[in-house]
């Protein structure tokens, strides 16, 4: 339950278009933004679903996953010395990749259990050197959704301080509860200041294909499919294919079945915590929850996680990478992305705390 690593099944018909695309001899290497088909099957899903225009031909760059996105674009566009803003709980990469390009990471934390946004302490945290906000939603560790409200607000603060915006999306079909997933880049003012970073690896589960994407205005997307060239030459020329043919053929209920699906599971492990005395920050979103483990033996959530893992043969990854601060040690996070089978059998023995 650690490794956000998805164990379940592949939709069938993107494993027989990725076979079919190498048995044709689709097998060298692709342009380095992507084949045609998946660029174009990605701007009719963007406008149909994010509700953005991108021109597949300037606009969009596919890369090694959407990690690969992400340091590609800041590869491309952040300078050493560069101020961004993540919202604390983060995911570790984003700020591996900031720091490798020496920009600064400044943090702005966010409040358990529902991870609301504190808009005052998002404009304290920016100065004269804040050339962007990072923005992941849904969000991993936390399960955050942001709200249209809350994207209103730091579009508005964007705007006014002539701040860019990178977003990670890479969970935007795992919404729970009826919400819905917004992209920043969709409202008045914001296409030509955001990055947005999206992916298939979760969609389809096919974390080790490595099929990422990213948007931007055509001038950023020039500087980051250069990156990427350089970085990785191009994504994987077959799989591109297959995600492609998932894109274009598969239903729109394979997605509303995949929130469903995912909501079950949440709700499952959430019991189980609850039952084991291990408070989970239900998640609105994406496969992973933050639970509360401070009852159990231990000073850092390493130890707390090390004795879950003894006493239950459960794993999870302690707080502490999510967190600049001290307040990463009461929380373990865990991946539900498992078949029912396997998180029917970790649930029980979690439960076994109780």
């Amino acid at each position: 339950m650690s490794q956000g690593v998805c164990d379940t099944p592949v939709p069938s018909l993107v494993v027989r278009a990725a076979q079919q695309a190498m048995d044709e001899g689709q097998n060298t290497y692709s342009r380095f933004d992507g084949m045609p088909a998946l660029r174009h099957g990605l701007a009719i899903k963007l406008a149909g679903y994010n509700k953005m225009t991108a021109d597949p031909e300037t606009d969009i760059t596919v890369s090694a996953g959407a990690t690969g996105s992400f340091q590609a674009t800041c590869m491309a566009l952040l300078n050493p010395g560069d101020e961004v803003i993540v919202f604390e709980p983060f995911y570790a990469y984003h700020i591996q990749a900031i720091l490798a390009v020496e920009a600064i990471p400044r943090y702005v934390t966010m409040r358990a259990p529902d991870w609301g946004l504190d808009m005052t302490a998002l404009e304290q945290a920016m100065t004269q050197r804040t050339k962007a906000v990072i923005v992941n939603t849904p969000g991993n560790p936390s399960g955050k959704v942001f709200t249209r409200h809350e994207l209103e607000h730091i579009a508005e603060l964007v705007i006014r301080r002539d701040v860019m915006v990178i977003t990670d999306e890479i969970y935007e079909y795992f919404v729970f509860d009826g919400r819905e997933h917004i992209s920043i880049a969709a409202f008045p003012g914001m296409a030509g200041r955001t990055i947005t970073i999206g992916g298939y690896s979760k969609t389809f589960s096919i974390t080790g294909w490595r099929i990422g994407y990213s948007v931007a205005d055509a001038r950023w997307a020039k500087a980051i499919g250069a990156m990427s060239d350089l970085l990785y030459v191009c994504a994987p020329t077959p799989l591109q294919c297959g995600v492609a043919a998932g894109i274009r053929n598969l239903p729109e209920s394979f997605y509303a079945g995949l929130a469903r699906d995912y909501q079950h599971k949440r709700d499952r492990f959430c019991r189980a915590l609850e039952k084991a005395g291990l408070p989970p920050c239900v998640p609105q979103g994406a496969y992973y929850v933050l639970a509360d483990v401070s009852r159990l033996p231990g000073t850092t959530a390493r130890d707390r996680a090390l004795y879950l893992l003894d006493r239950t043969a459960v794993a999870g990854v302690p707080g502490e990478a999510f967190f600049a601060g001290t307040e990463g040690s009461r929380f373990i996070r865990f991946c539900f992305a498992k078949t029912d089978e396997e998180l029917e059998l970790a649930s029980r023995q979690i439960e076994q705390l109780g």
